[in-house]
């Protein structure tokens, strides 16, 4: 939408400026309504730093509707619902829940709607009511279903190369002659192309084992399986206890791995028990 700092490639605002500029050589396009990089759909310009200071002088009483569509990894708990809370910005940019009284926190209410459920895949609809920076990924990775592609965000996959989300609809009333603007974007093609696969095989599989999942059921960073009948401080045996006679300057060195001759066959064994051939020359 924006070049990154230092591009000079053409971006949306520069095309903006010059559909501005075909009535007004000397105009310029503001930018009032942005979107993350990677998020495709609905923008807003002004033609005139005028039109801006109006927009954004009274963006929550102008704008009447704001919704995303996303395409989630797995769904949501319920078919609709909503989150209130208070968002909190940090250093490195990322965005997290916080209580109220948290030091610049600001309240973040969201409206979701579960629109198709699909094997790997679901597409949810989020209206924003507020508009805070990473509002919509936040809240729906805080349901459990963080929006694909969105790592930052907990996602699991990166079925499009970006992370999937898509502004569909900016409404808003005109700020000179009070008139109702409604801007839509379609979903996607890729969105439901990704939607309609059927699951990986590698996903069938975890499923179907049963592979045990780690704190918070994700199934990276987990604890390590523990033998039955043993707990998890014994799981190293008795190596690694102090030495009797040394204390804690030293440790037992652990028993080197011995290969039984009767079963492994001679590639497999050490250098020093491997059989010999005749020597040569």
């Amino acid at each position: 939408m924006i070049p990154p700092d230092g591009g000079r490639g053409r971006s949306l605002l520069d095309a903006a400026t010059a559909i501005v500029r075909i009535r007004n050589p000397k105009g310029r396009a503001a930018l009032v309504h942005r979107v993350d990089r990677d998020t495709s759909g609905c923008v807003m310009f002004a033609k005139s730093a005028r039109g801006k200071r109006e927009i954004m002088g009274d963006w929550n009483e102008l704008v009447t509707e704001r919704r995303y569509l996303a395409l989630v990894e797995g769904a949501p708990p319920a078919a609709s619902g909503g989150v209130d809370d208070f968002l909190v910005e940090n250093a490195a940019g990322t965005v997290y829940s916080a209580p109220a009284k948290t030091r610049g926190a600001l309240r973040a209410i969201t409206r979701w709607e579960l629109v198709e459920k699909g094997a790997r895949y679901s597409l949810v609809a989020a209206v924003l009511e507020t508009g805070r920076r990473h509002q919509a990924r936040v809240h729906l990775a805080g349901l459990g279903c963080p929006v694909a592609g969105d790592e930052r965000y907990g996602a699991r996959s990166d079925p499009l190369g970006r992370v999937c989300l898509h502004a569909a609809v900016l409404e808003f009333r005109h700020p000179f002659t009070g008139e109702t603007v409604r801007v839509e974007s379609p979903v996607p093609p890729d969105f439901l192309k990704a939607l309609k696969a059927a699951p990986r095989r590698d996903a069938d599989a975890e499923a179907s084992a049963g592979r045990k999942r780690g704190p918070g059921g994700e199934g990276r960073g987990g604890a390590l399986p523990v033998a039955p009948g043993r707990s998890p401080e014994k799981r190293t045996g008795e190596r690694g206890r102090e030495h009797p006679a040394r204390g804690n300057a030293a440790r037992e060195k652990p028993d080197k791995p011995r290969a039984s001759r009767g079963s492994a066959p001679d590639w497999a064994r050490p250098a020093h028990e491997r059989k010999r051939g005749p020597k040569r020359g």
